[in-house]
């Protein structure tokens, strides 16, 4: 079950139907791992196209059986080629939960870590954030977000000062609020930034006309959250087949088909799927490898989504 939705893997019926759709290098960066990559614009970093969130998931508590399932997952992730993993004070132990798990986990030279500021104040803020270094048992976080903008204009100057002595390596905002739209969009185009955050799947797909080409244009790293919108997706094709031509797009089951459908737009760097199933973790990770789908075949995928969904 995932958010109480049973999720099935549809292996791909017919193989090699039809000729290969081609993929812009903007779709598509594979090295010879064969792992989809993205680069970070402001520094070249590269991340793999996957990540994982830990919202809801990750919170275990101090619950040891729940803490080592979260282990197993991290562990499938990392042994899956995953780097980026996201996570927030919100997310009550969640960071707590990380961080135990990193101890024990041999393979994370990969980590791309990723939390959020989520408090007002400068000093809460840097207490937060220290606070969450301690966490993780990190000393520098590749990435520090403002949590849906809580008071963004005291966190970045202090934030900027971090980056400067190199406490963090890329700064941005991010939002999982459709109404909070314009005013993330106003900051975004008025401030130096590295990454945004924000909601985008096939059935929210408003910031496809506003949000990731501005992203494009600014050159900002975009990572997607809620990619499935809370197991909504898999209530819309539940007992659903996937189409015969999602084997051109090397997909074998709907997590991935829904991915492959969001790390396809040229703007997005990473989508962060959050589960706390390691059977899911591979299902979602099998997104990472094989073809995407080019302009064509994503206005196909939208339409076979909304005539399921319908």
């Amino acid at each position: 079950m995932k958010n109480g939705i049973r999720r099935r893997s549809l292996i791909k019926g017919v193989a090699g139907l039809g000729a290969c759709h081609s993929l812009s290098p903007l779709l598509a960066s594979a090295r010879d791992t064969g792992i989809i990559t993205r680069a970070v614009p402001s520094s070249g970093v590269e991340i793999p196209a996957i990540g994982l969130g830990s919202w809801l998931t990750f919170d275990a508590g101090s619950v040891k059986s729940r803490r080592e399932n979260v282990r197993r997952v991290m562990q499938a992730f990392f042994d899956r080629g995953g780097g980026m993993i996201d996570s927030s004070p919100m997310y009550s132990t969640a960071q707590e939960v990380i961080g135990a798990g990193l101890e024990k986990i041999n393979n994370k030279a990969k980590l791309f870590s990723a939390t959020k500021v989520w408090i007002p104040g400068r000093r809460p803020g840097i207490w937060q954030m220290n606070g969450a270094l301690d966490l993780w048992g990190l000393d520098t976080f590749d990435l520090i977000h403002i949590h849906n903008l809580v008071d963004w204009e005291t966190h970045l100057p202090w934030l900027r000062e971090w980056k400067d002595k190199g406490k963090v390596r890329h700064l941005g905002v991010t939002t999982s609020h459709g109404r909070k739209h314009a005013k993330f969009q106003q900051v975004i185009s008025a401030e130096t930034l590295d990454f945004v955050q924000f909601t985008y799947s096939l059935s929210h797909r408003e910031v496809e006309n506003r949000l990731l080409p501005m992203a494009m244009d600014k050159g900002l790293a975009v990572v997607i959250n809620r990619p499935f919108n809370g197991g909504a997706l898999f209530r819309a094709v539940r007992n659903k087949p996937l189409p015969v031509w999602a084997s051109e797009i090397d997909c074998g089951n709907w997590a991935q088909f829904f991915l492959k459908f969001i790390v396809s737009h040229p703007a997005v760097t990473c989508a962060i799927p959050a589960t706390s199933k390691v059977e899911h973790l591979h299902e979602n990770m099998g997104a990472l490898h094989g073809r995407l789908p080019d302009a064509a075949m994503r206005h196909e995928m939208i339409h076979y989504f909304e005539s399921l969904s319908s």
